[in-house]
């Protein structure tokens, strides 16, 4: 690679260039000619003239005469090569005369019209040591010399990028080639530059290069061994659908994991628990005609015009709307008196052989946002699903419960929860790896998650007759927050709780009454994503950590 810095000059590559004779004479001929360019088709003719008088044969050349070089002629039998030469006699006749390589004298070069490119210059060591000028005598019209500026490119072991350093560097060069022959180069890869390779690259070794630093995101047992110098086998690489699940066990904090759609354990859906109607609208969102059961009676729902509810009775989420609230002193204040309900419907239970009056069954009950209940989600099937077909059967957020081991996995980290909460799904680049004392048992390294670099290494690759996939991974709390940032929805938060009215009671047999001016209107959107922590906070946690139910609906207030 060549650098040039003519810009300046006026240059391009397009300029014609002569040489500009030189002012040193030259002792023969042959010294002429072996300082002509090689390779040049204009290298000739070449002219030249002698400060003495000379005579060839039988011709004598006059001091002064311009004598112009055609070509060399190589001699026969051994003889000395000679210089074909052109010139012009007394009456103007050309004439042409075999020249020596011996002949001696003081010649000097002559001006001459041949033009050479920028290439050709640059191309030839004997011209770059020359002077020149432009052809075009409008142009700069002092002499100039090219030297060329040459960028060396190097790679150096255990470095990734190509060195790059000026032939013009003063610098000491040691050749060592003879006592490093046993020296292999290694090309540091990180582990996305490792994904990037095509799928004829593995299975493959690889060596440890650097291993992972920073905060650890994954509490598994193969991290451990994923230190520097640590050899690795790489089976394959590609894209795996994961869940991210959670769960608490006993009195221990809430854990998390990264499992594979792969995962080959069984799996029944458990009944989800809303400890208030905001709860329930939220869980509605997202999975239509959600049927609970209620689990706390609710007398405030008669004092306050609403029909009550009792344990044991069955509840189907229809919509959320705005309805009309009985009481108040004046005509506007009846009419401005307004709240927020889930609008449900009452299910009866019956017997098969039971007939039951359809109006009775369709009971439309509503319910405040606002108010503070218990609800057990009623689940119809007792089905062991995997976790491929629930992820495609139902939205997430999903409460299951493992039904029956994976037993692909020495210890199933997901058994013994009485209750795992699926929350999200995702699809991650990973690379499937083994350890060489161990190359049956294959966990995958997630490439976004951990800084590692590699080398491929021509170790054998181990035997193995199956392979078996860790499927589950627990992760740390600071991969779930990072995670969670990064999977953060664009849709908006769900509607905050709104305040319990404050307006008077009014009589047991008044009912609340849809508003006629808004029906079925959807409940107003959040002014702030703040209420977007209720979504995922249970109410009942914040009771217990407050203390009293009032606090706990002064902090809705706080919120709203």
């Amino acid at each position: 690679m060549l650098c040039y810095s003519w810009a300046h000059c006026g240059l391009s590559l397009s300029d014609l260039f002569k040489l500009v004779p030189e002012e040193m004479p030259y002792n023969t001929v042959e010294e002429m000619v072996s300082l002509r360019p090689v390779g040049l088709d204009t290298c000739f003719p070449f002219t030249f003239t002698s400060r003495c008088e000379l005579t060839f044969e039988n011709f004598t050349l006059g001091a002064g005469m311009a004598v112009t070089m055609l070509y060399i002629e190589q001699q026969d039998g051994g003889e000395e090569s000679c210089v074909r030469c052109q010139l012009r006699g007394q009456q103007g006749a050309l004439a042409e005369v075999l020249v020596p390589f011996s002949c001696r004298g003081e010649f000097y070069e002559c001006e001459s019209d041949q033009t050479y490119t920028l290439q050709e210059i640059i191309s030839s060591p004997h011209l770059c040591s020359r002077r020149f000028r432009f052809s075009k005598k409008t142009k700069h019209g002092g002499s100039l010399v090219f030297s060329p500026i040459y960028q060396v490119q190097a790679i150096m072991h255990l470095r990734k990028n190509i060195v790059k350093f000026p032939s013009s560097l003063e610098v000491d060069v040691v050749d060592v080639t003879t006592q490093s022959q046993d020296l292999t180069f290694v090309t540091p890869l990180t582990l996305s530059e490792v994904f990037a390779q095509p799928d004829e690259a593995f299975p493959t070794t690889a060596e440890i290069l650097e291993h992972h630093e920073g905060q650890p995101l994954f509490r598994c047992t193969w991290l451990a061994e994923l230190h520097k110098g640590h050899p690795l086998v790489l089976h394959k690489r590609g894209s795996s659908a994961m869940v991210l699940a959670s769960g608490i066990k006993g009195r221990n904090a809430r854990q998390y994991f990264l499992v594979s759609q792969r995962y080959g354990g069984r799996l029944r859906r458990r009944p989800r628990e809303f400890e208030s109607v905001y709860e329930l609208y939220a869980a509605s969102t997202r999975a239509l005609f959600l049927k609970v059961r209620v689990t706390q009676h609710s007398e405030e729902l008669d004092e306050e015009g609403f029909l009550a509810l009792s344990v044991g009775e069955q509840l189907e989420v229809l919509r959320c709307e705005k309805v009309k609230l009985p009481g108040g002193r004046t005509s506007q204040e009846k009419n401005n008196q307004t709240m927020e309900v889930l609008v449900c419907r009452r299910l009866q239970e019956v017997d098969d052989d039971d007939e039951v009056d359809e109006e009775e069954e369709s009971e439309v009950v509503h319910l405040p946002l606002c108010m503070q209940s218990h609800f057990v989600e009623k689940l119809t099937d007792n089905k062991k699903y995997s976790l491929m077909d629930l992820c495609k059967a139902f939205a997430l957020p999903l409460d299951v419960k493992v039904a029956s081991r994976d037993a692909e996995l020495e210890t199933d980290p997901l058994v013994g929860f009485s209750s795992l909460r699926l929350e999200a799904t995702t699809i991650q680049p990973m690379i499937q790896a083994s350890l060489p004392g161990n190359p049956e048992r294959c966990f995958e390294i997630p490439t976004h998650w951990l800084n590692m670099s590699l080398s491929f290494t021509n170790d054998p690759l181990p035997l193995a007759q199956d392979y078996h996939l860790e499927t589950v991974t627990e992760v740390t709390d600071s991969f779930y927050c990072e995670f969670r940032k990064l999977t953060a929805s664009d849709e908006p938060p769900p509607p905050r709780p709104p305040k319990p009215s404050s307006r008077s009671k009014p009589s047991k047999s008044s009912k609340a009454t849809p508003s006629s001016s808004q029906p079925d209107t959807p409940c107003h959107p959040p002014k702030s994503g703040t209420i977007s922590l209720l979504s995922g906070l249970s109410l009942n946690k914040l009771k217990s950590a407050m203390g009293s139910t009032n606090q706990l609906l002064r902090i809705q207030e706080a919120i709203s």
